[in-house]
């Protein structure tokens, strides 16, 4: 058969291209590996007899431009946390309330004994506003180019702070106290192995993808788990006249710029005008026969997830759990902690602290539970370690990701008044409601190289030389005329956002006018 446009892979990206290309009367297929749509952005019911579904891998939605969820009449909804985060430190801890200054002002001195850092803080962040108001709508616009872009932030030292140099020169500059530099800089290293001063200034283009979503860089909880959003967007894609073949596993692409044959792991082949690949650039390197680029992406994260009788005590007895769990819960994460645990992982060893950050979706969208779990108080749980790098799993998988799990837990528990375990969940066999996954299992289960979330490192979201000179004027272009790369990989990709998708389709609509 004959299409249009074949997607590759049916996460949300490639979701959102379809639609886009559908509804713009275009014959479409997208082809998915496994057996169901939604990639990493789905809702399961992990533990086997318990009607709770989490969102298993990706949980949070920042980037997603509302502009996208309008153009395709996405029956879909995010709730704000009123909680931002909440850090403990001996036996107390560090409440940032976004609906209450007064409260984050009182917790600030709590912790420096002074005004100081309170005051740093919300100029700190109000300049990372800016920014985020003046580049957050250009991720759905031509790609500018990098003069362009710092015209539009218009603020030459808000500039030179988040582009130019690395993130620790401005986290030191405007802070003093260590658990403050390490809340701010754990934005910069989720899903990306780097540190304050790495001279390559991934954390710095990690930092910034993490406080420009919406032009404010909220973090939502997606209303129904992350499920609800691929669910929405399946829906549209068919009703736009789309067309899906699932659990077939695409092993080659050729093409000579003009038509591709994509070809699947039972000899079957398609035909299409333009073909989007919704995988790494390191997996479309593999399709095409061709040497990868670079070198191979490396995750470094543990995802966790769990099903609570009750929410924990904490040790901090002024703060209410429900409080400390809504928003972002930080652990073994002050900043001098944080280098200590780069350095043992980037030396091959599990770290003796292992920096993680948690939050309960169920406390904003309890929707995801069923009413009767509701009823009696239970709630989810999600951690997101840092520092995991997939070395650490090589030679053992299974042992490594053990490992690495009970040197989290027990940091998680050493800020607790009891014991976590005691908290969770049994499901009907008696067995703790507990999941954890690591690169390798990522890589395995979703077709993560390396397990990279981001599916390799960030790149900055404009025209930057070589790099993305090849990719056109959208950011995801290859050196084929008729094959784009539409998901995490491509120049401006990462997190949840269907921004290259969007990108991918504006690229091939463009091209046909």
């Amino acid at each position: 058969m004959e299409y249009d446009v074949v997607v590759i892979g049916g996460g949300h990206n490639g979701l959102t291209a379809a639609t886009y290309l559908a509804l713009a009367g275009r014959t479409v297929l997208v082809v998915e590996r496994l057996d169901h749509l939604g990639g990493a952005a789905v809702s399961s019911r992990v533990f086997p007899g318990v009607e709770a579904r989490l969102s298993r891998y990706s949980y949070l939605v920042s980037l997603l431009p509302r502009k996208i969820v309008l153009d395709l009449g996405l029956d879909f909804r995010v709730r704000r946390r009123r909680i931002s985060s909440y850090t403990p430190y001996g036996d107390g801890g560090l409440l940032v309330d976004a609906e209450d200054p007064a409260r984050t002002r009182e917790g600030f001195a709590r912790l420096t004994g002074s005004e100081r850092e309170y005051g740093a803080w919300e100029a700190f962040y109000g300049m990372t506003r800016r920014v985020a108001e003046a580049v957050f709508p250009t991720l759905t616009e031509p790609l500018p180019a990098r003069a362009e872009l710092e015209r539009r932030v218009g603020d030459r030292a808000a500039w030179g702070a988040l582009f130019e140099r690395p993130l620790g020169e401005a986290v030191e500059a405007a802070f003093t106290d260590d658990t403050v530099r390490g809340v701010v800089l754990t934005d910069a290293l989720i899903g990306t192995f780097s540190h304050a001063h790495d001279p390559s200034l991934k954390q710095n283009r990690c930092f910034l993808y993490h406080v420009i979503g919406g032009g404010t860089g909220d973090w939502d909880v997606p209303v129904g788990g992350m499920g609800a959003f691929t669910d929405a967007l399946a829906s549209a894609a068919r009703a736009a006249g789309a067309r899906f073949r699932t659990g077939t596993e695409v092993t080659r692409v050729e093409t000579d710029g003009v038509r591709a044959e994509v070809t699947f792991a039972d000899g079957g082949t398609v035909q299409a005008r333009d073909v989007l690949v919704n995988a790494a650039p390191h997996t479309l390197a593999a399709l095409l026969g061709e040497e990868p680029a670079g070198p191979a992406p490396e995750g470094a994260q543990l995802k966790v997830n769990m099903l609570l009788r009750r929410l924990p005590r904490l040790r901090d007895t002024a703060v209410d759990p429900r409080d400390a769990f809504a928003g972002t819960f930080h652990v073994a994460e002050g900043y001098r902690a944080l280098q200590a645990a780069y350095e043992q992982a980037a030396d091959g060893r599990v770290p003796d602290a292992p920096p993680s950050e948690i939050y309960c979706h169920s406390l904003t969208d309890p929707s995801i539970l069923a009413p009767e779990l509701a009823g009696r108080g239970m709630h989810t749980l999600t951690l997101f370690g840092l520092h995991a790098p997939a070395r650490l799993f090589a030679e053992d998988p299974a042992g490594a990701k053990a490992e690495v799990l009970r040197a989290t837990l027990a940091q998680l528990d050493a800020v607790l008044a009891e014991p976590l375990a005691d908290c969770l969940a049994l499901d009907p066999e008696g067995r703790p409601c507990i999941e954890a996954k690591s690169p390798p299992d990522l890589e395995r289960e979703v077709g993560l190289p390396g397990g990279h979330i981001f599916h390799r490192d960030l790149s900055w979201p404009y025209a930057d030389g070589e790099v993305t000179e090849a990719t056109g004027r959208w950011g995801v272009g290859t050196a084929y005329a008729n094959l784009y790369l539409c998901g995490a990989g491509a120049v401006r990709g990462g997190g949840v956002s269907g921004v290259p998708g969007h990108n991918a389709a504006m690229a091939v609509l463009e091209k046909a006018r």
